[in-house]
């Protein structure tokens, strides 16, 4: 039986449990008094680790079952919680998320977690300061592995393998081999009967697990849960010719009924863990506010996982029928068909519904990108020596999926330089009268078309002058030009290529690389960043990004006999001017335009669009933007407002000059749509 069918869900599952360690570990850190919350950690790691030997990943079964027994010390008080310790099983969450990552990469899921798994034993054993009792702890580790030998308990991955195999024909059983008494290599027996099982099906469970029975760590008995498509005759015949074997006991598994088993234990479990939360609360109510129990039985899930690819393909069929719907409406338009038109009216109208639909579908929360964040900052303020407290707000703001992949490297870059030159050291925050503590915003919301991210910080702000003298030494503003800066853009020149105020370089920052690719990226997602800051009160970093990359609303414009399209995310408005309102400076064509001077683009020099017709006495200019910076992009006539699909150009066209894609009419004609950002300085 082939395990790969489960790999998608068992990736899933896996990173949602790290997820839950990773965010309930930086709880437990603020709140260690409340064991509830290691409860928490504790059943993701213990279901983790199940998954992991279930799928044959040995590395991360038995990382995960050492920090599950550290975990089960903590949870019965016999461990000193201290930060050192938090490192450790950060340390060893970390190492967890890299296998599960190489895992989902196509990689073997090997990792070399000896360092950790050493630190961790340690913890265990009671050879590190952390540990409060020797004894204690070897009582509870007794006490561990008479739970892990107990026989017929299977967790929701366990049983959704299991409930799986049932419905492609496997059949289910729970086999007991007790060996002789007198076996002397009782490893070498279980080897054998694991290969004599695997030939005829797939282990999925083994109790005790299977690194205690390779170190032999069990008395002479033994349980092993297989899916197959041999009857249990064959089985026992095959498994009792392996020498030193005894007795062998098959049983077949009632699924219904282990589900029923398993509901029950959890539903018993949630209320012991609902009790001692109450416990604590009634303990911590004379000092603080109570928190809100959670419901012992959570609501049945709505939702269901769908592969990624399927949604990409549902996008691309969906692309093509908003150009036959373009196409019927041209059409429409030139027959005189009340018929035709109202059928079309109705489709219009379905096809707007079903793009909403569509769209929505691949709308993911900021908060998949967003929750990795509170452990990078944790363990960024150790290294850097400071205090920082991270709020996240708007976590729940949703981005489509081509947008969400790709703002990940450009949010670190502007957390890291928050921490790094934005938040003081807690001396000089206390010297300046502020709370050691730095505090740094991260916050998302939706306004319009358009998601708006926020980075926030009340460090020391940027300062003006070092922003100037460094740009001057490095040759990117001469003094002339920086005196007509505003406050904002003299902040921005720290997006230059290669600029940095960073005096010694580190392994955080000082190589002048990060904030000019943070820009870029924004830039080429449709978006764009500002900055705004006051000295010693901290600096805002605010991107704007669309909602959507693959269906836009454009401006569609003529030039000569050729059709652009301008998206209208970067217009502001359109104008009709009269030629001889055009005046120079600088060389640059330019117009007054409410009391500011407005560069001029001809697009048909830019395109260098073959001239069909001159020019009339009067222009349509487009007004576009990009940040505060405004441009006039001259064309021909207006043709109106329309969605689009935006389609790539392609390997061959990537060097088109400020243009980002294509789009098919509903005449059939391809309509370049016109970069703004690029054509903009």
């Amino acid at each position: 039986m082939d395990m790969n069918q489960y790999l998608e869900v068992f990736i899933e599952e896996s990173k949602e449990h790290l997820q839950t360690c990773s965010e309930q570990l930086l709880v437990l850190e603020k709140n260690p008094e409340d064991l509830s919350i290691v409860n928490e950690i504790f059943r993701s790691a213990h279901t983790l680790k199940g998954m992991s030997a279930t799928m044959g990943y040995e590395d991360l079964a038995n990382l995960t079952h050492k920090m599950e027994n550290v975990l089960d010390a903590i949870r019965n008080s016999q461990i000193i919680l201290t930060p050192e310790l938090f490192d450790v099983i950060f340390l060893a969450v970390d190492d967890l998320e890299a296998i599960v990552m190489s895992i989902a990469e196509g990689g073997d899921g090997k990792r070399d977690v000896k360092n950790v798994v050493h630190q961790l034993q340690l913890i265990e054993k009671g050879e590190s300061p952390f540990f409060s009792s020797i004894a204690e702890t070897a009582a509870a580790s007794t006490v561990h592995e008479k739970e892990e030998v107990t026989s017929g308990e299977y967790d929701e991955f366990e049983l959704t393998v299991l409930q799986q195999s049932k419905e492609q024909g496997f059949d289910s059983y729970e086999i007991s081999i007790d060996l002789r008494e007198d076996c002397l290599l009782k490893a070498a027996r279980v080897f054998m009967v694991y290969e004599v099982l695997e030939k005829s099906g797939e282990v999925i469970k083994s109790n005790p697990p299977v690194e205690l029975l390779e170190e032999e760590q069990f008395d002479r008995k033994f349980t092993v849960t297989v899916v197959t498509k041999e009857s249990s005759e064959g089985l026992h015949k095959k498994i009792m010719k392996i020498s030193e074997v005894e007795k062998v006991d098959i049983n077949a598994l009632n699924l219904d009924d282990l589900r029923h088993t398993a509901n029950a234990k959890e539903e018993k479990k949630a209320a012991v863990d609902n009790q001692a939360q109450e416990r604590n609360a009634l303990l911590l109510s004379e000092n603080k506010e109570t928190k809100k129990q959670s419901p012992v039985k959570p609501a049945s899930s709505k939702t269901i996982r769908v592969n990624i690819e399927r949604l990409d393909i549902l996008m691309n069929l969906f692309e093509e029928l908003v150009i036959d719907r373009g196409r019927l409406d041209q059409i429409s338009s030139d027959l005189d068909n009340q018929e035709l038109h109202e059928t079309v009216e109705r489709m219009s109208r379905i096809t707007s519904d079903l793009q909403t639909i569509v769209l929505n579908m691949r709308m993911v929360p900021v908060e998949t990108v967003f929750n990795r964040f509170p452990k990078m900052v944790r363990q960024l303020a150790r290294d850097l020596n400071k205090k920082v407290d991270l709020e996240i707000i708007g976590a729940e703001t949703e981005l489509d999926r081509t947008v969400i992949d790709e703002i990940g490297d450009p949010l670190v870059h502007l957390l890291r330089n928050a921490m790094d030159h934005g938040i003081e050291t807690p001396e000089e925050r206390l010297a300046k009268g502020k709370n050691e503590e730095g505090k740094i915003l991260l916050k998302a919301y939706h306004s319009g078309n358009h998601v708006f991210i926020e980075i926030d910080d009340d460090g020391a702000g940027i300062n003006k002058d070092l922003v100037l003298n460094k740009a001057f030494s490095n040759g990117i503003l001469t003094k002339e030009a920086a005196a007509t800066l505003t406050d904002k853009q003299i902040y921005e020149l720290i997006f230059a290529s290669g600029f940095s105020t960073a005096e010694t370089i580190s392994d955080v920052s000082g190589r002048g690389v990060g904030l000019d690719v943070v820009k870029n990226t924004i830039e080429s997602l449709g978006g764009y960043v500002t900055i705004d800051s006051k000295e010693n009160e901290g600096a805002i970093f605010l991107i704007q990004l669309p909602l959507t990359l693959s269906i836009i609303s454009v401006m569609l414009v003529e030039i000569q006999k050729e059709k652009y399209a301008i998206p209208l995310s970067s217009i502001i408005e359109t104008a009709i001017i009269k030629k001889e309102d055009i005046m120079n400076a600088h060389n640059q064509q330019v117009i007054d335009f409410r009391g500011k001077v407005l560069p001029l683009l001809f697009l048909k020099e830019i395109f260098e669009v073959p001239v069909h017709q001159e020019e009339e006495e009067f222009l349509s200019v487009v007004i576009v933007r990009k940040g505060d910076k405004l441009a006039g992009l001259v064309v021909d006539s207006f043709i109106g407002q329309l969605e689009i699909v935006l389609k790539s150009l392609g390997n061959y066209l990537t060097s088109a000059f400020a243009i980002s894609g294509a789009t098919i009419l509903g005449d059939g004609q391809v309509a370049l749509i016109i970069d703004c950002n690029t054509l903009i300085h």
